[in-house]
């Protein structure tokens, strides 16, 4: 009788351990979901949107050539000359504030100044919008220092297909202006644009790469934090 007991007592015990187990394992995913959730969405300090000013103006200053690449006739030239300041940077600001719609923010800072210059450059809002919503779509927040170099890469190159549209669509012209427009996109030349397109696409992901691991360095040396 008193090993039946002994056994009784002994799958009792067993049993509440396994519960027990069950159960904290079970609130340990809820916390980490929590705070997953809370990882993804957080909100802004002051401090977050005064650093992202301030690279804006590193973006702004670095990108002092844009006046001499406005009037230049080639596809994506622009693009093309402003490609590593216009990802090095914002990619350094998003490991800086890793919270989703850091990039959209630095886009509104900047197109206040290039719309004067170049109106439809005002696109970069609608391309950050795109470039953030791919990257919390596929990294689910800016935990990864590679989803900063993923929406730093895309960024600027979303605006290649918004510019072929505005130009061919929006810009109503004739006569040899509407020819100067023409050579200005690339005269339907296909191989040029998808060249200047991928060439884009490269130097804004060296650019991307290049912050990443100046941001790295940075927080190693405790001026990132």
């Amino acid at each position: 009788m008193n090993e039946e007991k002994e056994k009784e007592q002994a799958a009792a015990i067993a049993e509440l351990i396994a519960n027990s187990n069950e159960s904290g394992q079970k609130t340990d995913e809820k916390l980490e979901t929590a705070k997953d959730t809370k990882g993804i969405f957080q909100k802004y300090k002051i401090k977050d949107i005064v650093f992202l000013a301030i690279i804006t103006c590193c973006t702004l200053v670095t990108g002092a050539i844009m006046p001499l690449l406005v009037n230049v006739p080639l596809f994506g030239i622009i693009q093309l000359g402003l490609g590593l300041q216009f990802s090095l940077f914002p990619v350094i600001g998003m490991m800086k504030v890793k919270k989703p719609f850091a990039l959209l923010l630095q886009s509104m800072f900047i197109s206040v100044f290039l719309v004067f210059m170049f109106p439809p450059m005002v696109l970069l809002i609608a391309c950050a919008l795109v470039a953030e919503l791919l990257t919390l779509l596929i990294f689910r927040g800016y935990r990864s220092d590679w989803a900063c170099v993923f929406a730093g890469t895309l960024y600027l190159p979303l605006t290649l297909p918004l510019l072929y549209m505005y130009y061919n669509v929006f810009y109503t012209v004739s006569g040899e202006e509407k020819a100067a427009v023409s050579m200005f996109i690339g005269g339907g030349n296909t191989g040029l644009i998808v060249g200047i397109s991928f060439a884009v696409l490269a130097v804004c992901f060296i650019g991307s790469v290049i912050g990443m691991v100046i941001a790295r360095e940075l927080k190693k040396a405790g001026k990132l934090k």
